[in-house]
């Protein structure tokens, strides 16, 4: 990932492994990167460029003077590993006075497959050229300027050329890997009230985890097994079961069965003991049970979800990090999942293997 001009960050790039925790104190801009990836993922999706970046104006790098337009902006980027080797990603988006994109180029082996660039301010539309090599080199036409144009290309490219086939299959590499993101931040507050049952998919702040734990122990009862064992590992006391209790009115909340005595609401956990659930959960799930939809080009079997974990270690202890985090590397060594976290300091997770730390601190 490359934030070249990008809230603090300028100039910089992240080598990102399966496992990748940035570190920092607050303030270094760990919560920034994630951004920036979670809205690559979204405009890799399709969704509009105000959806990716509700906030433009803080993604400005600070200090960055407008032009004599009064425009400012900022730049982000990535490069997809695959099947066509390194296919890389820049894009340069306008923040003010609106919000537009205003250059982007698509590269793989050195050959720059698309490229546009804003010719007139005045529509709504940016030029661009895509890699042809037929009867012509390249192909122009317009595309909008609020929408990322490599996730437009298989609407706009025939591919009936060779080269229109090297950039229809850039493209989907860049796309899929991009589109697979779930970004998770657990919210303890909202955790704790009994929810209505729904389609049992969890959404990012969590707050439906009784209607997931309802759905995933009838579904899978060797992944629920998984989820109970990693948090009698985390939580304080006997854990014999996680259970979804119906209310009545179509209600359900969440408990712990301690095998004898009355069982433990989850309403009554800490915050730290109620997020390492969460993301236990999070981590032993899948696309079918997480509110992401995943690309429909791969076959289930090689989908890789790709976890966003702002605060990974946020109101938990050293043991329940550390717990985590173990459970983390051993399901990212399967290729099913990759996370992404932020976390204020390391020293807990020295020893765990193949974790990649982005060290952000001054």
């Amino acid at each position: 990932m490359r934030l070249s001009a990008f809230a603090g960050h300028r100039r910089a790039g992240f080598t990102l492994g399966p496992l990748t925790l940035f570190a920092g104190p607050s303030g270094s801009g760990k919560s920034r990167a994630l951004q920036a990836y979670e809205a690559l993922a979204r405009l890799g999706g399709g969704a509009e460029l105000g959806e990716a970046f509700p906030d433009p104006a803080a993604c400005v790098p600070a200090g960055a003077r407008p032009d004599a337009q009064r425009r400012r902006g900022f730049r982000i980027g990535c490069t997809a590993d695959g099947p066509q080797g390194p296919v890389r990603l820049d894009v340069a988006v306008q923040a003010e006075p609106e919000l537009r994109i205003v250059g982007e180029r698509l590269t793989s082996g050195g050959l720059v497959l698309l490229e546009t660039a804003l010719r007139d301010p005045s529509r709504p539309a940016v030029q661009a050229a895509w890699h042809t090599a037929g009867s012509s080199p390249v192909t122009r036409g317009p595309l909008p300027d609020d929408r990322l144009g490599t996730a437009l290309l298989s609407l706009r490219v025939a591919g009936k050329t060779d080269g229109q086939r090297r950039v229809l299959a850039a493209a989907e590499q860049m796309v899929v890997a991009l589109r697979s993101v779930f970004a998770c931040d657990p919210n303890p507050r909202r955790m704790r009230a009994p929810v209505r049952l729904g389609a049992g998919r969890l959404l990012s702040g969590c707050d439906n985890l009784a209607d997931v734990l309802w759905r995933t122990r009838a579904e899978c009862g060797r992944r629920h097994a998984l989820l109970t064992a990693a948090v009698g590992a985390g939580c304080a006391g006997r854990v014999v079961d996680l259970l979804a209790e119906p209310l009545g009115d179509g209600m359900v909340r969440a408990l712990i069965d301690r095998g004898e005595g009355p069982r433990t609401p989850l309403a009554l956990l800490g915050d730290g003991e109620l997020r390492y659930v969460a993301l236990a959960l999070v981590l032993l799930t899948g696309p079918g049970v997480l509110e992401v939809d995943p690309a429909g080009e791969v076959p289930q079997a090689l989908q890789t979800l790709t976890v966003l974990a702002d605060g990974f270690d946020r109101c938990m202890d050293r043991r329940q990090a550390r717990e985590l985090l173990e459970l983390a590397a051993r399901m990212c060594q399967r290729g099913h999942i990759r996370l992404v976290g932020a976390v204020n300091e390391t020293s807990w997770a020295e020893g765990v293997d193949a974790v990649t730390v982005v060290d952000l601190s001054p």
